[in-house]
């Protein structure tokens, strides 16, 4: 693994403790962005998924703005993707669905 990718990971791993004090958690500082509920979309066919989103940019925009490295917009979609701040199954899939009517979400630490 390159240093630069270490560094980078070290320095983000910085940026969130300080989040975490503005914010109280890297919870509150991420879901404020989709006002404390993930954002549903409506797609019928994968190619038409982004693979980054107006959201995404403006997350990564203020990630960088407090010093995190490696956080580009596609990175940051993915990452919504996978904590759930975005519903980007397929209306076809069951976990659409299942998404969509869980309204509970698990808090990230």
């Amino acid at each position: 693994m390159e240093l630069s990718l270490i560094r980078g990971v070290v320095d983000n791993s910085k940026r969130i403790l300080e989040i975490k004090k503005e914010f109280g958690s890297f919870d509150k500082y991420l879901w404020g962005f989709v006002n404390e509920k993930p954002m549903v979309t409506q797609y019928k066919w994968l190619h038409k998924i982004p693979a980054k989103t107006s959201k995404s940019e403006t997350i990564s925009k203020d990630m960088v703005r407090r010093g995190f490295r490696l956080v580009g917009p596609t990175v940051i979609h993915s990452f919504m993707q996978a904590a759930g701040l975005t519903n980007d199954h397929l209306i076809t899939c069951p976990r659409h669905s299942q998404c969509l009517h869980s309204s509970i979400r698990a808090p990230m630490t």
